[in-house]
């Protein structure tokens, strides 16, 4: 959580619940476990914009930063991003600028990991409105089953696996 709350249907980096695109355990826990939500429901890739045409194809650049529109994993890539890839194959893409906060993020991961792509859902439970408030967020990594939570600039980890 950091910054000014987003307005509009998604979580774009300000209020969101990031975790590895990688398994398809990750996208079950987070569904049955956080979210508790149906377990067919897919969750969206957020990948830095200069590197989406090595994992998407061809997608609408100017609806991608918002998370608006539908595109196809490449199929090369798919085994790598299990936990945002559809079961036809596509993903709800949403692009970020390697210089915004979020961009800087994924460039790190991409150091460390080779996948500049993050599972990126709303920073919310079931039944739950969008973390407002750092207070809603501590709440929120005292009632759901995450790894730990930055707010701003201060990360909190949970202690437990």
């Amino acid at each position: 959580m950091q910054g000014r709350f987003e307005w509009g249907p998604r979580a774009l980096g300000q209020r969101s619940l990031l975790a590895s695109p990688r398994t398809i355990e990750m996208r079950e826990r987070i569904n049955r476990v956080i979210k508790r939500r149906e377990p067919f429901r897919p969750f969206a890739p957020a990948v830095l914009r200069a590197r989406a045409d090595d994992w998407f194809a061809p997608h609408a650049p100017l609806l991608a930063p918002f998370m608006t529109s539908v595109t196809t994993v490449l199929e090369r890539r798919r085994a790598e991003l299990r936990a945002v890839v559809h079961v036809d194959g596509t993903a709800r893409l949403q692009t970020v600028e390697a210089e915004s906060p979020f961009g800087l993020l994924l460039s790190s991961l991409e150091r460390e990991s080779g996948v500049p792509v993050v599972l990126n859902t709303s920073l919310n439970g079931k039944g739950q409105p969008i973390v407002a408030s750092a207070a809603d967020a501590l709440y929120f990594l005292l009632t759901h089953r995450i790894d730990g939570l930055l707010v701003e600039d201060l990360w909190i980890h949970a202690g437990r696996t």
